[in-house]
């Protein structure tokens, strides 16, 4: 197996399996680690994956995407203090946007049942989570769905979204850096994000802390967009400094 095959095989198994360690591929592999470090090293130059202590995890690209069933499985811990981080946030807010992705539906899982509330969402995992509280209404724009993610997009979604006067979205991104934004890997993902940040009054992002300095192929918001980011405490302190000085308080949970 040559190098180049060699790297193809540990892309497709981090993409299958959501993360790989060194030691493992080694063995798998029939080489030292040391080679397959260098083989993440050159794959982390190229923007495919994230070296973590002892192994890595696919980035996603225009061509790649983890589905909504992966997401549910990793860092959940941290999903879950965030999402209650970001449900502090509420304030006085009526009417919400809630984004596709797991963190985000855990964020509708945790609205206050004390209160109406109307949640407008194009997923269709978040629909159902809040759908059976009596005190939210809930508006599920239209649209194709995909199935990676189980959310409508098109111009069907973003017409509905048009228009309304929103108090408050939480959006979430495949990558956010303070060189280009907030990004998202597909164009009609980045549309429905987009004209969700352009009717809301009050813009959350929520996302772990493995999305920070990556960048997507589709731009959808900048940082100074945000009122708040809302994140996980492994991001660095001083990380966290760079993107406030954009505009938005970080919230470390």
């Amino acid at each position: 197996m040559s190098a180049e095959e060699r790297q193809h095989r540990i892309l497709a198994l981090a993409r299958s399996a959501g993360d790989v360690e060194v030691l493992k591929l080694a063995a798998e592999l029939g080489v030292s680690p040391e080679t397959i470090r260098r083989d993440l090293r050159l794959l982390e130059q190229h923007g495919l994956v994230r070296r973590t202590h002892g192994g890595a995890y696919p980035v996603e690209t225009a061509r790649f995407e983890t589905t909504l069933a992966t997401r549910t499985t990793r860092q959940v811990p941290e999903k879950r203090r965030i999402a209650a981080a970001s449900v502090a946030l509420l304030g006085d807010a009526e009417t919400i946007y809630i984004d596709e992705g797991y963190t985000p539906q855990l964020i509708a899982e945790a609205l206050p049942t004390d209160r109406p509330l109307t949640v407008v969402t194009a997923s269709l995992g978040t629909a159902a989570a809040v759908a059976r509280l009596p005190s939210v209404t809930v508006l599920l724009l239209g649209g194709r769905v995909r199935g990676r993610t189980l959310a409508t997009v098109d111009h069907w979604a973003t017409r509905m979204l048009a228009d309304f006067v929103l108090d408050l979205a939480f959006v979430g991104a495949n990558g956010i850096s303070r060189e280009h934004g907030l990004t998202t890997p597909d164009p009609a993902v980045a549309d429905v994000k987009a004209q969700a940040v352009r009717v809301a009054r009050r813009r959350i992002f929520v996302g772990v802390h493995t999305k920070f300095g990556i960048s997507n192929f589709c731009r959808f918001a900048e940082v100074g967009d945000l009122e708040t980011i809302v994140t996980d405490s492994a991001l660095p302190a001083s990380e966290a400094h760079r993107y406030s000085l954009l505009g938005p308080a970080v919230i470390r949970a």
